[in-house]
């Protein structure tokens, strides 16, 4: 893909009134648009789970499918779609990616039953994965000047953080008001608006980029057999957990023979590298997994309604953005080391602090315990992102920052998976459970982190 020159970047759209929009901006407000919807999915469900399985069934099993079905074919598939939006060009792919997130969400609202709210759900997913690389494609190519680019990349970011923010107020208030379906429902006109906007933006050239499907298969039958292992436990847990190996060995002799693979193996031999993913999949873990139990904790333990569920995330996710600037600042003053060993020190006291946690503890007082966990996580992220941008060739920098939010989602996923399974046998147990892992594994990252050199961590 090639930027686009400063002419076909400020193309000027039709009057409105006597307004004149530039395309570039069109093109921002459209990518930025369907990168919160596709952030926003992520999140906005788990206030409903209550809601979805009184109308359709399932146990505990069902509602994590409902979350992860989402989750991991959007994780696995992020791995080559990248790819695809460079072999399509960047509009095309995001076109197509928007068009079938928004058709699948109507496939949700439609649901009749679990398993074709599932199905509809890993669509989604699929479709998430498309329009994440091709929506940052967008941006770049629609903004020449370094200067005006960084800024607009910048804003694409921001976008992501508030829907994580609104993701739980949003869902409760959504089934409050309407009905669980109304959360997918919402996405239609969005989806259109997004369609809409892209008219605007300059076509994308076509580049051709390798696909290692190979690859891409044995890692999305190693990632949903694992998933469905932790998930269903028993005999079939058993005979999933087998495949999980079999498919797993494969993708690992495959990508050590491809000579493009979808995960460079060899990335993993830089210590900075290894220790970045491993941090970020603590922090996914830990968030995603403790906002799915927290959300259930909420209505089915304290029997609070969805919208009061949501509002209960808002002191924890409502703080991220900010903190995710305040961390960017303090990797550019101080380097990447500080920042994460203190986010990850900082989330594992929280996770702490919430083992006194219980049915008869006021909501309120949870919602402020939730803070100090989230906001070690969004102090976290940035640096690791940064520390492992800088230890990777600027030629591979695309592919890492890929396998990175890969791991992310995938570990975001099983975090889910464990402690949904935790729980199902006992919630203030299983709840006491999950916040003890939380912990022991941000003490491992936040250790780990702690001894990067200086030089490898950018902290010199």
């Amino acid at each position: 893909m090639t930027t686009p020159t400063p002419t076909s970047a400020t193309q000027l759209t039709p009057r409105t009134g006597d307004l004149k929009i530039p395309s570039s901006t069109l093109t921002l407000t459209a990518a930025l648009l369907g990168f919160a919807l596709i952030t926003l999915d992520a999140s906005v469900v788990n206030v409903a789970l209550p809601s979805i399985r009184t109308a359709l069934g399932g146990g505990m099993s069902g509602l994590q499918w409902v979350v992860d079905a989402y989750t991991l074919s959007f994780a696995a598939l992020m791995l080559s779609t990248g790819a695809f939006a460079d072999r399509a060009g960047a509009s095309r792919a995001y076109a197509i990616g928007i068009t079938v997130f928004t058709l699948a969400s109507a496939a949700c609202g439609l649901a009749p039953n679990l398993p074709a709210l599932i199905g509809a759900r890993v669509l989604q997913g699929v479709a998430a994965a498309v329009v994440l690389p091709a929506s940052l494609s967008l941006v770049r190519q629609a903004y020449a000047e370094p200067a005006k680019r960084a800024r607009a990349v910048a804003t694409w970011a921001a976008g992501g953080s508030v829907a994580v923010a609104l993701g739980p107020v949003a869902g409760g208030a959504l089934t409050t008001v309407w009905d669980w379906r109304g959360i997918f429902f919402i996405n239609l006109p969005l989806g259109a608006t997004a369609l809409i906007l892209l008219l605007r933006a300059p076509r994308s050239e076509r580049r051709p980029a390798p696909l290692d499907l190979p690859g891409q298969l044995t890692a999305v039958i190693a990632l949903t057999a694992v998933t469905f292992a932790v998930i269903e436990r028993g005999g079939t847990g058993l005979a999933a957990a087998l495949v999980a190996i079999l498919a797993g060995a494969a993708f690992i002799r495959i990508e050590l023979r491809q000579s493009h693979p979808v995960v460079p193996l060899t990335l993993f031999r830089s210590r900075t590298v290894s220790v970045a993913v491993a941090t970020g999949a603590a922090c996914s873990v830990a968030f995603f997994g403790l906002t799915f139990v927290f959300a259930l904790f909420f209505q089915q333990v304290q029997g609070r309604s969805a919208l009061y569920a949501g509002l209960m995330f808002l002191p924890m996710t409502g703080l991220i953005p900010v903190t995710n600037i305040v961390a960017g600042k303090l990797t550019a003053r101080y380097g990447a080391r500080l920042p994460m060993s203190v986010g990850q020190v900082l989330a594992a006291l929280g996770a702490l602090v919430l083992l006194y946690v219980d049915a008869s503890t006021p909501p309120l007082l949870v919602a402020v315990l939730l803070v100090p966990m989230a906001l070690g996580c969004a102090l976290t992220v940035p640096p690791l992102t940064a520390v492992m941008m800088d230890a990777v060739a600027a030629e591979r920098a695309g592919l890492a920052a890929g396998v990175l939010n890969s791991a992310r989602q995938v570990a975001g996923g099983l975090g889910i998976a464990v402690f949904g399974a935790l729980v199902s046998d006992g919630f203030t147990a299983g709840l006491r459970e999950s916040l003890a892992i939380s912990a022991a594994l941000f003490a491992v990252t936040a250790f780990l982190s702690f001894r990067l050199s200086g030089r490898s961590a950018n902290w010199a």
